[in-house]
């Protein structure tokens, strides 16, 4: 009994889930909401994750390089460092570390907001003046993230290879053409589209999920934190597990496009 409780449980909050991503898109871009309300949420989201993406990319090039070059240079092959650092920043490391970073920064705040929100009874006040909440308060915040994520990602992308340049020129002794040369040889297009898809994806999953726990937040100050905890490790699970789908989905369907098209 205990257990068919709990499976209802599940079916109806992903049920409630996706009704709350149809009204969100619906009310995103069948009405979008006012540029003010996108505007603080732009700055929110992006410009004040600057620094921390800026300092995961980083650091994030700074063990790729070295790695690189330490497995790499035992077999002579230390001139591909540039390629490991670029390839895995664009397709991989950087969409992924920036919607953990965003997550833990973003995410959590909005779950917070709107919790706190939802059980001081402030959300049905905004629908008792007829205002609908998913408009005024969640849609700013989903275009905002799906604005800025590939955005931040792409900054988060040229941190980690310049930390790689850096760490590799100046501590390893390569040449700058040595890092630099081999990437357009070896770093397509598709895998730009690859990172930035991804990064898209991410922050369409991170918004609405931490929305989501936040507008069905109970139980005072304790069920808010609560909610916090669940939306960022959901979001965690869902980001990585949408990764591993779309690099197989995109990777699938550019060899079947090399393949019908391209011989």
């Amino acid at each position: 009994m205990f257990q068919k409780i709990l499976r209802f449980n599940f079916l109806a909050s992903i049920g409630e889930y996706v009704r709350l991503f149809i009204e969100v898109l619906e009310a995103s871009f069948r009405r979008p909401p006012s540029w003010n309300l996108l505007r603080e949420q732009l700055y929110n989201i992006g410009v004040l994750s600057l620094t921390v993406v800026a300092i995961t990319g980083f650091s994030t090039g700074f063990v790729l390089a070295a790695q690189s070059f330490y497995q790499l240079n035992e077999k002579g092959l230390a001139s591909i460092t540039g390629i490991m650092v670029g390839k895995a920043m664009i397709t991989e490391l950087g969409p992924l570390l920036t919607a953990f970073m965003v997550t833990g920064r973003v995410g959590s705040a909005m779950c917070a907001e709107l919790g706190t929100m939802n059980v001081t009874e402030q959300i049905d006040a905004l629908k008792s003046m007829a205002i609908n909440p998913n408009r005024y308060l969640v849609a700013p915040r989903f275009l905002a993230g799906i604005i800025m994520m590939p955005l931040l990602t792409l900054f988060s992308i040229v941190m980690g290879i310049y930390g790689g340049y850096l760490i590799s020129v100046y501590l390893f002794g390569m040449s700058p053409a040595a890092f630099f040369d081999p990437m357009p040889m070896h770093i397509t297009l598709f895998d730009l589209f690859t990172g930035v898809f991804k990064a898209f994806c991410f922050g369409v999953i991170l918004v609405t999920v931490c929305c989501y726990k936040g507008m069905r937040a109970r139980g005072g100050a304790a069920g808010v934190g609560v909610s916090i905890t669940k939306s960022v490790v959901i979001s965690y699970t869902l980001i990585l597990i949408a990764d591993f789908f779309i690099t197989v989905m995109l990777n699938s369907i550019y060899q079947e496009f090399q393949t019908d098209w391209l011989g």
